[in-house]
């Protein structure tokens, strides 16, 4: 379908297409096997100036928005969301500071982030609270011109890689949810450090770690937005971050259709190819007609958002991250079933896509939440 995207979004798209197809491929098995961080692959995201795709023009970046956001991770994810991660947990990390960080957070922080020199984390999961916001046990305490944070984070995304982290600690808990405060916290700084890589069955390129705060002491300049002001901080970046699951969740869905009629093309059974049988194309039909449903609904999201006019889209964002997720699952599960024996081989892309595609419907909240999401807004909506 034609979504009437401009010349620049065009060559966005070409460039992630040419990074992906050049350098992504060749190494995703690696990557895979090996869960080493794609360092080489990020100073490839750098030199194309893809790390500040979202990052206003202003501290270096491209200002293209969520929808470019969405078209360069949704090319990358085609091939391997897994060395894409990195760009797209970055995002996340930053958005705290986009959205409500002070003009000196934004000057010290986005340029280097926007050229690729650092890459930023975001730091709220724990083993108490996930999708419980408000059972983070991670706490900051004020001390002069200093908060001192003790607690732990898990389940953080680029943790141990990235330079910077946006950490969301209770700086009064007796307020309950008014009580959660943002903080920017630096790798290196004393009292943070970092614990296990997780083991994960899929996106293994990316890192995934635990960060541990021991007496923490990061300077007040660094609370983003005021005391108390977390929880509305942390909802605000999850409703422009999702749109980024969403696309990581829809190109490799892409990917998987693209790879399943190649292969269906070419595979003979009973003397004819698979292509030829009415269920093989039922279910190619089934798979493509998804995909662009959920295209279509994530980037009519994009445009609103970049539109301004809707304050918020939190209904929305769970609507297109629920959709392309469970889309993503459908599609490489059907993959999988098409290329048969082949397709639960490790020799195989579309068993590392099926593997990836799960965590889409988990990370930055489960399906369920998603649905609760929508259901509580339509609830709230009137008529």
């Amino acid at each position: 379908m034609d979504y009437m995207l401009s010349d620049e979004e065009k060559t966005l798209i070409a460039t992630a297409k040419n990074i992906a197809i050049e350098k992504m491929k060749l190494e995703r098995k690696y990557y895979d096997e090996n869960e080493e961080f794609p360092w080489k692959i990020i100073k490839e995201f750098a030199k194309s100036n893809l790390c500040g795709v979202y990052v206003p023009k202003k501290y270096g970046g491209l200002s293209k928005g969520i929808m470019g956001l969405v078209l360069v991770l949704e090319e990358l994810c085609k091939v391997d969301s897994g060395a894409a991660l990195p760009l797209a947990a970055t995002i996340l990390g930053t958005l705290p500071i986009i959205l409500a960080g002070t003009e000196k957070q934004k000057t010290k922080y986005l340029f280097d982030i926007a050229s690729g020199n650092n890459l930023a984390a975001f730091g709220l999961t724990e083993v108490n609270a996930g999708s419980d916001i408000t059972g983070i046990a991670t706490t900051a305490v004020k001390s002069g011109d200093y908060y001192i944070i003790n607690g732990r984070k898990r389940f953080i995304t680029n943790g141990g890689e990235a330079q910077v982290y946006t950490i969301f600690a209770k700086t009064n808990p007796k307020k309950g949810a008014r009580g959660i405060s943002c903080f920017i916290l630096e790798k290196g700084m004393i009292g943070f450090s970092f614990g296990k890589k997780e083991v994960k069955m899929g996106i293994r390129a990316s890192s995934t770690r635990e960060l541990i705060f021991s007496n923490c002491k990061v300077h007040k300049d660094n609370l983003i937005g005021k005391e108390g002001q977390g929880l509305i901080i942390a909802q605000a970046t999850l409703d422009n971050s999702r749109p980024g699951v969403a696309a990581q969740a829809l190109g490799i869905a892409t990917g998987a259709l693209e790879e399943t009629v190649k292969y269906a093309k070419k595979r003979i059974q009973f003397g004819q190819t698979i292509a030829s049988f009415s269920a093989i194309q039922h279910m190619l039909a089934d798979m493509a007609t998804e995909i662009e449903a959920a295209r279509a609904l994530l980037y009519s999201l994009a445009r609103t958002i970049d539109s301004g006019k809707q304050k918020r889209v939190s209904k929305e964002s769970a609507m297109a991250k629920l959709f392309c997720s469970e889309v993503a699952m459908k599609v490489t599960v059907n993959a999988v079933q098409i290329f048969g024996g082949y397709g639960y081989s490790r020799e195989c892309p579309i068993e590392k896509m099926m593997r990836d595609a799960k965590i889409t419907t988990i990370y930055e909240g489960t399906s369920q939440i998603q649905r609760n999401e929508i259901a509580l807004n339509l609830i709230k909506q009137s008529f």
